[in-house]
């Protein structure tokens, strides 16, 4: 079968705290996250572009389901500035930790870091430059 799209489509990061959470994701990205009600998930959707490369997601408070880790899957976000140092240098204003720094992958690939959110979980940065 031949794809035509990347294998994820979708992405919820679990949150102890929305207010807080939201508050982190938007610092470090520098942008606006919609909050949404859907039944039992009250849920802050990233924004995204439908024709865009790359996945959609979400926060998402259901402690009943959800439980933030950092030991579990790792979802890496794409700077958009162009250079992760950028969003790196707002996580710990934001109230986050930086767990690795800017790390080379390969000259090919580009850079990596990890840090850890306000609610506990393990994220990634990815950049070309």
């Amino acid at each position: 079968m031949e794809m035509k799209n990347n294998m994820v489509g979708w992405f919820e990061i679990p949150v102890k705290d929305m207010k807080r959470a939201i508050k982190f994701y938007e610092t470090v990205f520098a942008v606006k996250l919609e909050l949404q009600k859907l039944g039992p998930l009250d849920m802050a959707w990233f924004p995204w572009l439908e024709t865009g490369n790359g996945s959609a997601g979400s926060l998402v408070y259901a402690p009943d389901f959800y439980q933030p880790s950092k030991d579990g899957t790792l979802v890496y976000f794409t700077a958009h500035s162009g250079d992760l140092n950028n969003e790196l240098s707002r996580v710990e204003k934001a109230g986050g930790q930086v767990l690795q720094k800017k790390t080379l992958i390969t000259e090919d690939i580009g850079y990596m870091a990890i840090l850890l959110d306000t609610e506990g979980n393990r994220i990634a940065l990815h950049s070309r430059k």
